[in-house]
């Protein structure tokens, strides 16, 4: 049987505002697990069937990626 992912529901104005903070590089505040990341967003892709950010650390450079439906929030940084 075929494994099941939970699904996060983004709003339109979310992935409005997800897509245009990708475009202009700005940074990201995602929380999953009650840790809060602070990233910039290379580009949103589907990984085997899940929505997916592939994303750096402003500071470090250092590389992640987070999955759009482990995620508890999202918020574009000013």
């Amino acid at each position: 049987m075929p494994r099941r992912h939970k699904i996060t529901q983004l709003t339109a104005a979310q992935y409005d505002a997800l897509e245009r903070a990708i475009a202009d590089g700005r940074r990201l505040s995602v929380w999953r697990r009650g840790t809060e990341f602070l990233v910039v967003v290379d580009r949103l892709q589907l990984i085997e069937g899940r929505e997916a950010l592939e994303a750096h650390h402003p500071t470090t450079g250092d590389q992640l990626t987070l999955y759009i439906d482990e995620l508890e929030g999202i918020e574009v940084v000013r």
